[in-house]
């Protein structure tokens, strides 16, 4: 099953927290894993490589917390889960060269046009969308 990690799973409630809360200035690291019971210190890791990576800023001092560096509707979901997770692939022998199956898999192809579609769909989904309640055709799941 493709899951996002807890690193991207909650980095993607903190900023999208952040970019909710744009309109009255920064949000602290406290009020975010008080909100969603992140444990404080996986969450300063995860707002660090956010704001490693030009996602969000940090300001310092007794108003301080944290901003997003850019528009919501300019930052996409798939920048946030390669800030925070790397590469995504969603079969490990992609990013490893002498995958012992290489010569007889049939499934390379297939699985590269998976890949790519849901990496076009995380690219072309920004933080401005994930406020948004309609949920494409595509992606709807009946139970």
């Amino acid at each position: 099953m493709l899951r996002f990690t807890k690193r991207a799973d909650y980095g993607l409630m903190a900023i999208h927290y952040i970019a909710v809360h744009d309109e009255v200035g920064t949000v602290s690291a406290k009020r975010i894993a008080e909100e969603f019971a992140i444990p404080p210190e996986l969450l300063a890791k995860i707002l660090q490589r956010l704001a490693k990576r030009r996602l969000i800023t940090s300001q310092n001092g007794p108003k301080g917390g944290y901003v997003l560096a850019r528009l919501p509707s300019e930052i996409s979901v798939g920048q946030v889960v390669r800030a925070l997770e790397g590469p995504i692939n969603i079969v490990s022998c992609f990013d490893h060269a002498g995958c012992p199956q290489e010569e007889r898999c049939n499934l390379r192809r297939p699985v590269q046009k998976i890949q790519a579609a849901i990496s076009q769909m995380l690219d072309s989904m920004s933080l401005a969308e994930l406020a948004g309640e309609d949920i494409p055709a595509l992606l709807s799941i009946r139970a």
